[in-house]
């Protein structure tokens, strides 16, 4: 079968086969079975070679029948009319530039908001990206939700420009691991607590103490398995996206995929008419599919065991409708499968 061919040529047949059989075990047994859109797809030469495979974004009409496809799905509908004051406290309202902002966390929402108050006026001059916690704080409270609502109605509400940003859950998950309670060195790992209470639960170490001398951190399965453990309920980082959005009560004008930020976020600003510009992401891949976060998502995921996946697409199922988002095993993982639906309904 192979007189005719020579040993590179061999060694690629090998390779490929090897990793398609891989792939193939890994369709077998992850649980995606219920949900077509997250099924594994075989990687070829021809898919996984193409490395500008489906980056135009969505466009925001599909968006929002998704939105409104992630909402039937838990039999709720869009008020008539949107009641943006009754959004929670990471949704903003930027009154001189008319502009109101849910910010999810690990989806950028510091940028974002950074950028919002430099157009509103609010911030004089752009932060440092070292410095991007300062605002969470005092700078930017008075322009939460909870508090414009007492100085604005919800007409006013209704005629300003509104926006979100959302992210694929798998991506999400692990970034909020690496930079909130692993071991790494990142600009906000300020969740410690969490980090130290992990290792206790999961390792059943009574010793507080023990813990934070030997510098110990939760491994990301630890983590994994804690997030299924607490559904979900673990800290506003880790936690569904969904219940951050301030949806059914109100329609955002703009969703933006966080994977297709650096192509979208330019519109946005257009509309808010600013020529502040947002700060650039830390990871220096403008592929979304070969990001830091994505790599160890692949990685990462695959090793945890079926059930915990099953569990944490579980929790986590009405994020992934949102934007129809792939499964990481999916060779265009983290995007969203809008070019896959449209084929399958063209």
């Amino acid at each position: 079968m192979f007189e005719h061919l020579n040993l590179s040529t061999l060694k690629k047949f090998l390779v490929f086969t090897s990793g398609t059989l891989c792939l193939l075990l890994l369709y077998l047994l992850l649980p995606f079975n219920k949900n077509p859109s997250l099924l594994p797809i075989l990687i070829t030469s021809q898919t996984y070679g193409n490395r500008n495979l489906h980056l135009n974004p969505p466009p925001q009409e599909w968006i929002q029948r998704q939105f409104q496809q992630a909402l039937l799905n838990l039999n709720l509908h869009y008020n008539s009319s949107s009641r943006w004051s009754s959004c929670g406290p990471k949704t903003y309202y930027f009154p001189h530039i008319n502009t109101i902002f849910t910010g999810t966390p690990k989806t950028g929402c510091s940028n974002w908001v950074e950028v919002l108050l430099r157009a509103e006026g609010t911030l004089k001059r752009e932060l440092d990206p070292t410095n991007i916690r300062f605002v969470h704080g005092q700078v930017s409270e008075k322009h939460r939700m909870r508090h414009m609502r007492e100085h604005y109605s919800d007409e006013t509400f209704r005629e300003a420009f509104s926006f979100t940003v959302v992210r694929n859950p798998w991506t999400r998950l692990v970034s909020g691991y690496r930079d909130k309670l692993s071991d790494e060195e990142t600009q906000g790992a300020d969740k410690r607590a969490i980090g130290v209470k992990i290792v206790q639960e999961m390792r059943i170490i009574d010793n507080l103490t023990t813990i934070k001398e030997h510098e110990i951190y939760p491994t990301f399965e630890e983590f994994a398995e804690y997030v299924v453990k607490h559904g979900g309920m673990v800290n506003p980082h880790f936690s569904p996206q969904f219940q951050t959005l301030c949806i059914p009560q109100a329609r955002y004008d703009y969703v933006i995929p966080l994977e297709y930020s650096g192509i979208l976020s330019s519109e946005v600003l257009d509309k808010i008419d600013t020529n502040a510009t947002l700060l650039g992401s830390y990871d220096k891949s403008s592929d979304p599919r070969q990001q830091t976060s994505t790599v160890f998502a692949r990685d990462w995921l695959s090793k945890l065991q079926p059930k915990t996946i099953e569990n944490l697409y579980s929790i986590f199922k009405t994020d992934f409708t949102l934007l129809n988002y792939s499964n990481f095993s999916h060779p265009d993982f983290p995007l969203p499968l809008y070019h896959k639906q449209k084929s399958e309904t063209a």
